[in-house]
């Protein structure tokens, strides 16, 4: 796997450094997620898994094909008949030779009856198809672990939008009260509180950018982009009411789509057939065997020759060897059993617990969304007051820390709502497609 894998990696990542940057690449959910299944180290690597499982595969199914193979053998000898006892014999003499054999034969064995070696190649099956499960699950999980850092991106890039809006409106309150200052309106105290509060924005602002462009390069690092290429996030996720499925259906869907409860039942299953190939060591055994050649003294000088045969092995007394095994499978095949179990329960666990957090978000972002507009409808009263008059900047400021908690609370309650929603289509299954929909509000 190594000598396949690790030169695979370093060409892309030679490929990586030479490629000069580009334009700035359109990068959406789902293309984030293909990428990221192309090159995430883990998926590549259920990928070999998958491979070594098929490996398997075909050298059981080996033991139950025909096997043909030809020899050709030249030899020269010379036979002490004395050594074996003929000896004093008149007219025999005590050695014969030397004398030279010329052989060529085609080989032919079949196994005509062979309960293990069928029931290990029925094994074999299920483990590949238990690996190729385990492959669309980590699959699964990559995309999952893209979705929740393009999520992060996403909502980082939101600070840096309600930032700038943050700013302008301090921005704006500063000038305000300069310009009252000026006119003898306000003391300077309110210029200074209004300057203040330009400035914290300001600084705000700046540690959202350099947020954003962490979880973007974390992003990047996670998908295989190419070291320099610069992309800007397409897919904008806003809140959309997710309707359909309840949990106790989307429970048995999980328990029929779930890759890695698939994977872990195809793997009860090569155990169940792992332990009828041991009991088949105590059933009899039937192979053919058969040879067709030419055979003489020398190349010039040849006849044909052939042998046939059938030959039964019938099992008496192994010496506790088929009890033995049976033991070491059948522990294996109870483990399996119970990691069958656990995951069962363990599905309807993360199912549930992903509807409740569901709820609980989209509760949360809805009360959240009404207080940024109450936030900012009490921005806009507070503004007005200042500029007739009635109050003093103190009043604006309060208000506009209102709207920057509104909004920190309405980027972190949306997020925490998507992330539900992520984490619900992987604990279903087929995350690598059903993600990108449902966060669309699409039900699955």
């Amino acid at each position: 796997m190594k000598r396949l894998l690790f030169p695979a990696l370093l060409a892309t990542a030679a490929w990586a450094q030479t490629v000069p940057p580009t334009a700035p690449l359109a990068l959406s959910l789902k293309d984030a997620i293909n990428r990221g299944i192309k090159t995430n180290l883990r998926a590549l690597l259920s990928t070999q898994d998958v491979r070594s499982a098929q490996g398997a595969r075909l050298l059981a199914l080996s033991r139950l094909m025909p096997k043909v193979s030809v020899t050709a053998s030249e030899t020269s000898q010379q036979v002490n008949l004395a050594a074996f006892g003929f000896s004093g014999f008149p007219g025999i003499p005590s050695t014969v030779g030397p004398f030279g054999i010329s052989d060529l034969r085609a080989n032919v064995s079949q196994p005509l009856l062979n309960f293990r070696s069928i029931y290990a190649e029925r094994s074999a099956i299920q483990q590949e198809k238990a690996a190729g499960l385990s492959a669309s699950d980590a699959r699964d999980a990559v995309a999952l672990l893209v979705t929740n850092l393009y999520l992060q991106a996403s909502s980082a890039s939101s600070r840096i939008d309600s930032g700038k809006a943050r700013v302008a409106t301090a921005q704006a309150t500063y000038e305000q009260a300069l310009d009252f200052q000026k006119n003898g309106v306000v003391p300077a105290i309110e210029v200074m509180r209004a300057q203040v509060e330009l400035q914290t924005q300001q600084q705000h602002l700046i540690a959202c950018r350099s947020d954003v462009e962490k979880l973007k390069l974390q992003l990047a690092q996670a998908i295989g982009l190419p070291d320099g290429q610069t992309f800007e996030l397409s897919d904008k996720l806003p809140f959309a009411p997710l309707t359909g499925l309840s949990a106790d259906e989307a429970i048995s869907k999980a328990w029929q789509s779930r890759p890695d409860y698939q994977s872990a039942a195809a793997r009860v299953d090569a155990a169940m057939l792992t332990r009828k190939s041991v009991e088949a060591l105590r059933l009899p055994t039937a192979e053919f065997n058969g040879n067709y050649g030419t055979i003489g003294p020398n190349p010039a000088n040849l006849h044909g020759t052939f042998a046939a045969g059938v030959s039964v092995n019938i099992p008496i007394f192994q010496g506790g060897r088929v009890k033995g095994e049976l033991t070491e499978v059948d522990a294996e095949l109870e483990r399996r059993k119970a990691e069958l179990a656990d995951m069962r329960s363990r599905i309807t666990l993360e199912i549930r617990t992903a509807y409740l957090d569901l709820n609980s978000a989209s509760e949360q972002t809805q009360v959240a969304t009404k207080t940024v507009e109450l936030a900012h409808q009490a921005l806009t009263q507070a503004q007005d007051r200042f500029a007739a008059g009635v109050s003093n900047n103190l009043e604006v400021i309060q208000a506009q820390e209102a709207v920057s908690t509104a909004d920190e609370n309405y980027i972190a309650n949306l997020y925490r709502y998507n992330a539900a929603r992520a984490l619900l289509a992987r604990s279903m299954g087929h995350a690598e497609t059903s993600i990108p929909a449902i966060l669309q509000g699409v039900s699955q």
